[in-house]
């Protein structure tokens, strides 16, 4: 049996929805978390609102007290470009945290962790590749993560440009860091809800529907790997 954990912002209906009953939830750490059955394995979801912070803290939730051996997010997200604005459905193969900056105590640039050659953090390459493989709709993004609503196209147009970015979101950088630091592969699966030109009222008005089609495709790569 292999334990997958599953985080879940603000999409958490299309979770109840797709798997109903749950064969137990319990409340950690503030978090509501709930187990269902997934053929041989076992996935736990927890539900964490959104915000880098609280993603960080379920992937550890996950990891060391569910034993998560695979760490798997999906979700709605804003596009940063025309072509994403149409494509909908994607896989994040590496990500920014742009409003993370120490560039002024030790030389780094800013979205740049020690450690890092760059400011980019890929996401599990093999998980990656495997995803696309199996659902071949699914674009390859990059993706800029940070704790802040993106509203109106002068500000999605800044991110593509500095960091050549596709969508942006408030979750994926807290769940990678966490991740890397333990070891644990992740698999980020977005769906975008909100183009170039969209913000907030585009984001709620899509929301439900693009939950569906994220976990959708989620659901059927978790079930192959």
């Amino acid at each position: 049996m292999k334990n997958i954990g599953m985080i879940v912002a603000c999409e958490i209906d299309a979770v109840l929805g797709r798997y109903g009953s749950p064969l137990w939830e319990e409340t950690r750490c503030g978090f509501p978390v709930r187990c269902y059955a997934m053929g041989e394995n076992r996935l736990v979801v927890v539900h964490t609102g959104v915000g880098e912070l609280a993603a960080a803290a379920a992937a550890a939730l996950l990891i060391d007290r569910y034993e998560a051996e695979l760490i798997v997010n999906f979700g709605v997200v804003g596009g940063l470009t025309e072509e994403m604005a149409q494509t909908k459905c994607c896989v994040v193969e590496k990500l920014v945290h742009y409003d993370f900056d120490t560039s002024h105590i030790d030389g780094t640039v800013p979205g740049q962790y020690e450690g890092m050659d760059s400011v980019y953090i890929p996401a599990t390459r093999s998980l990656v590749d495997k995803a696309v493989a199996l659902c071949p709709e699914l674009k390859k993004a990059v993706c800029a993560s940070a704790d802040k609503f993106v509203d109106g196209r002068e500000k999605k147009a800044e991110l593509h440009r500095l960091y050549g970015a596709d969508i942006c979101e408030m979750e994926s950088a807290g769940i990678a860091l966490t991740c890397r630091r333990a070891g644990a592969p992740f698999l980020l699966i977005k769906a975008v809800s909100d183009g170039l030109n969209g913000g907030a009222a585009e984001f709620h008005a899509e929301l439900e529907r693009c939950s569906r089609l994220c976990l959708d495709l989620t659901d059927r790569i978790i079930r192959e790997i």
